[in-house]
């Protein structure tokens, strides 16, 4: 299946680019979201009339990512869980926890935005976690994981 792209897409293309993808890629995920039409003339010409509005739609996205990125350049945040003597979590810190942490804070932070490449933090300790606010910007925060006492 072919599409035209309407926004930058990591891995796969730029604004106005005709890429080939796979049919349920396209038709599940592009066409329902706005990222992209289908390649027919027809589109091609409302592309082409809406070219300058999607260029500045898409500055203006990068421009409020990089003014979020300045703002989560060095923040820490702590996060209290439940942990045995050996420092071992009871379960996991992963996304969700980190994005309730920062909303504690007044930082608005979305869960696909949280990059765990290590996959969930499961023991105490300082973490670096990355968050992708665009695909072209990219910062990352260190994350404290503390023991929780239980309480008896």
């Amino acid at each position: 299946m072919e599409v035209i792209l309407l926004e930058k897409i990591k891995k796969l293309g730029d604004l106005g680019d005709t890429v080939k993808v796979k049919p349920g890629f396209g038709r599940n995920y592009l066409l329902p979201q706005g990222k992209a039409l289908p390649a027919t003339e027809e589109n091609r010409k409302v592309f082409e009339a809406r070219k300058a509005e999607l260029i500045r739609k898409a500055q203006d996205s990068l421009n409020a990512a990089k003014l979020r990125a300045e703002k989560l350049a060095g923040l820490t945040l702590t996060i209290r869980a439940l942990a045995a003597d050996e420092g071992k979590l009871y379960g996991s810190v992963g996304p969700s926890d980190i994005v309730r942490a920062a909303a504690e804070r007044g930082i608005e932070l979305h869960k696909n935005e949280i990059d765990m490449i290590s996959g969930p933090i499961r023991a105490v300790g300082t973490y670096t976690v990355g968050v992708q606010l665009h695909s072209e910007v990219a910062t990352s925060i260190t994350i404290v994981v503390e023991e929780q006492k239980a309480t008896p």
